[in-house]
């Protein structure tokens, strides 16, 4: 069956709160507070509803929870995942912060299901980070007291269509400065590739790779 074309013109739908089922409101405030996400809200009407809203660093998304916000039984929300850039820098810094998070890991080229806890595309784990780094392969896991469950996936560069080509954004100054770094590193191997000779257009080519990076286009030769 031929699936329709994605319409660009289509009315934008942004994706804004995702509600966690939990059990006791104060201890998953003090939980996610302790993450270092923002509270933007903590509204109570009477002794029956109360409603919490965190938001991740650098998240357009938001999470919500409370009393009387949702009938789903608390920890039965898995599969959260939060994108970052450098994974051992989150590790650590979650770490730093408190919560149990896994080890690093990525997925086994072969073999689902089994014992482990279940991540993108059902596969086993295998400890460390993916061998050649590559983008959507590297994760880390952590639960709340609840046991809604959280992965960390490591995303560098995105496949071609996810993003436009002429829409480039950043969560924070360090994953500005990580993207530099990348393309750095990139510009370099074409200086060698160009007898070694300065690029005085540099900038430019740093702003087409990063750009190309985030919007999954190819990289400027």
């Amino acid at each position: 069956m031929t699936q329709p074309e994605a319409n660009p013109s289509a009315l934008p739908l942004k994706l804004e709160i995702v509600v966690i089922p939990v059990s006791d409101v104060d201890r998953a405030k003090d939980f996610y507070a302790k993450l270092g996400w923002r509270l933007d809200a903590d509204f109570a009407a009477g002794d029956d509803f109360r409603v919490i809203q965190f938001t991740p660093p650098g998240s357009g998304c938001s999470i919500i929870f409370g009393k009387n916000v949702t009938p789903a039984t608390p920890g039965t929300v898995q599969g959260l995942y939060l994108i970052v850039s450098d994974i051992v820098a989150a590790h650590a810094e979650l770490s730093s912060r408190g919560a149990p998070i896994s080890e690093i890991f990525h997925g086994a080229a072969v073999g689902y299901g089994g014992s482990d806890e279940p991540f993108l595309f059902g596969r086993m784990r295998v400890s460390g980070p993916d061998p050649e780094r590559r983008s959507y392969r590297t994760f880390a896991s952590f639960k709340d007291p609840d046991g809604n469950g959280w992965l960390l996936q490591e995303l560098t560069s995105r496949l071609p269509g996810r993003i436009d080509s002429g829409i480039t954004s950043f969560a924070s100054a360090a994953d500005l400065a990580a993207a530099l770094r990348r393309a750095g590193a990139a510009h370099g191997e074409h200086e060698k590739r160009t007898g070694g000779k300065y690029d005085e257009n540099w900038p430019d080519w740093y702003a087409e790779f990063m750009v190309s990076e985030q919007s999954g286009a190819e990289p400027p030769k």
